[in-house]
């Protein structure tokens, strides 16, 4: 069906019986390293077709950013003929992938247990929000995984509430674990000739992604707090004023703290016993704030940007989106591609051999649906 597509994951036929953000994150991801992706929605489509504003001729761009490379068929899987459908397209799928609440699909006869049975092949990954278990009931929402995993008691001003991130990072992050998780099992497929079922949830994927803060509680007895933009095991590594607005300002290691002071005049800084080492650093970040605070008043926040990065010390200034993409295409990261007349977001992985690939643009819905229909009974 289609023309072969060049990529890494050429040869791949992935069945997504996926919605909303985590797994047709994950399935663009794929489809964008050559795989062909079938994106199964019902007869209302994906949720995330009327999440707007934004929009672009109508279409949500939230829908636009996740569903590149694919190809859509709506099948209503009560009915008895797009079951049929179905059922037939996860059995050609070298990889399904779906995020109904866990078992959702048994009755349907598209659980892992029965299409492996006729696919002994298929590598079929779910994505929950909090696993098969006590939890399976619950929604998955992001929101709610943010609240319950901790994140939002660490995100905000110390005597402020607490705060979501501004995207739906587990989502994301939960997409990324299926994408890796999906590739390790088909290198098993490769070497064994027999596929596997690949879990991830949510809660699991914070947890994990909450690294420094969750190893300091399981590993040291320490539940971390709300800081704002401050770090606790680093300093300065936060926005500090300058003459005109705040620079996100990074002493990494102790050779990054010199080299700041260099810039920053203050020569013998390091060698107060205070400030000499990381560690003595944070310890008395309220002694030391207010030293580079009056020093980077002297100047405005592009000339200390200019001279810190030039001299080696890691800072930023604090952009709007607007700005991130064009300091990526100043830089010649060309952070946008377009496909048709859709621009979106590029893959961020390169290869030197087998480069990513954008030939499809987002799907109407059913647009591929006479076409699948056909190749599936053919």
């Amino acid at each position: 069906m289609g023309e072969q597509r060049s990529g890494p994951l050429d040869g791949l036929l992935v069945a997504d019986f996926s919605r909303i953000l985590a797994g047709p994150y994950a399935t663009m991801l794929l489809a964008d390293l050559g795989a062909q992706v079938i994106k199964v929605e019902g007869p209302a489509g994906d949720d995330t077709r009327t999440w707007m504003p934004p929009v672009r001729d109508e279409v949500s761009t939230y829908y636009l950013g996740i569903n590149r490379n694919k190809r859509s068929i709506a099948l209503d899987l009560k009915d008895p003929a797009d079951l049929d459908v179905a059922r037939r397209l996860a059995a050609r799928a070298d990889v399904m992938i779906e995020n109904f609440r866990p078992g959702g699909l048994t009755r349907f006869g598209l659980d892992y247990a029965t299409v492996a049975a006729g696919n002994s092949r298929v590598v079929y990954a779910s994505i929950s929000g909090f696993g098969t278990g006590a939890g399976a009931n619950y929604p998955g929402y992001d929101l709610m995984v943010q609240a319950i995993s901790g994140l939002m008691s660490l995100t905000g001003d110390p005597d402020g509430p607490p705060y979501r991130a501004g995207i739906s990072v587990f989502d994301v992050m939960a997409g990324l674990h299926a994408s890796i998780g999906i590739l390790a099992a088909l290198h098993h497929r490769d070497r064994t000739g027999t596929g596997q079922h690949v879990e991830v949830n949510l809660l699991s994927s914070a947890l994990s992604g909450l690294v420094n803060h969750s190893s300091g509680y399981v590993a040291g007895g320490t539940v971390p707090f709300r800081m704002g933009n401050a770090h606790p095991s680093l300093f300065p590594y936060e926005p500090l004023p300058t003459a005109d607005g705040e620079l996100i300002v990074i002493a990494g290691n102790d050779g990054q703290f010199r080299k700041l002071c260099q810039v920053l005049d203050l020569p013998d800084l390091p060698d107060d016993p205070r400030f000499g080492r990381n560690q003595d650093r944070t310890a008395h970040r309220e002694a030391l704030r207010p030293i580079l605070v009056e020093r980077l008043a002297r100047r405005t926040k592009d000339e200390w940007f200019r001279d810190l990065l030039a001299a080696g010390v890691p800072c930023a200034p604090i952009n709007t989106i607007d700005g991130g993409v064009a300091l990526a295409e100043e830089l010649g990261l060309d952070p946008v591609v377009t496909v048709g007349d859709v621009p979106g977001v590029r893959n961020p992985i390169t290869f030197s051999d087998t480069p990513a690939r954008y030939e499809l643009p987002p799907p109407g819905l059913d647009e591929h649906g006479e076409e699948i229909r056909a190749w599936l009974t053919s």
